[in-house]
């Protein structure tokens, strides 16, 4: 699975025209490149912004949403566990943190975006380098999420917003399940057909 998940994002790749030489030349084959994730993610964090927003952007990758974002809200910081994607992002002119999830991280934010490592990944698909990071969810996917969404109400202010890009190789039900023992609502704010799965970005709340 892990490979053809590697196979389709490299057919996918979206050309990122407008960042800086700088940027583009922070080794590229150790960043996740923009997807059609990415792309569903961006266009859901663009209609949920809101001017006065304090975001973040965990696990930033290529710094396009970042970028994007930055232009809708207030502030806006990114953060990844990959160097060379804080290199990415600082580059294009982002505050980046390097960070695994919100480790380090004790403010509270109006908009926490996220696209996790979610490609349900045996033991023996297992890479090594960076780009394993932003695939790797573990046997079912859902390891990253489930860290996430464990920590998530500690970031969020009382009506602060997080959305989550999922698969429906992950358990869409579990997922929903997990948000709810977490305490917080989830609802899915839209979803896509990719190849062969269905991509979602799930909109939460800390529940009152």
């Amino acid at each position: 699975m892990l490979q053809r998940r590697l196979g389709t994002t490299k057919g996918a790749r979206v050309q990122l025209t407008n960042l800086s030489v700088k940027a583009q030349n922070v080794q590229a084959d150790e960043i996740y490149p923009p997807a059609e994730d990415t792309l569903l993610l961006l266009k859901a964090s663009l209609e949920e912004a809101m001017p006065d927003d304090i975001a973040i952007e965990i696990g930033c990758g290529s710094a396009l949403i970042s970028k994007e974002l930055s232009r809708k809200v207030r502030s806006l910081v990114a953060t990844d566990v990959n160097p060379y994607a804080v290199k990415r992002a600082r580059a294009v002119g982002i505050e980046a943190l390097r960070a695994d999830l919100f480790r380090g991280i004790k403010s509270r934010f109006d908009l926490i975006v996220f696209n996790p490592p979610y490609v349900p990944t045996p033991e023996e698909e297992r890479t090594t380098g960076w780009m394993n990071f932003a695939l790797d969810g573990g046997k079912t996917g859902r390891d990253t999420i489930n860290r996430f969404l464990e920590d998530l109400k500690n970031h969020l202010n009382p009506d602060g917003r997080a959305l989550l890009l999922i698969s429906s190789l992950n358990g869409l039900e579990d997922i929903m399940a997990k948000a709810k023992a977490e305490g917080l609502q989830a609802r899915e704010a839209v979803n896509e057909r990719c190849f062969f799965e269905q991509l979602y970005v799930i909109r939460l709340q800390i529940a009152h």
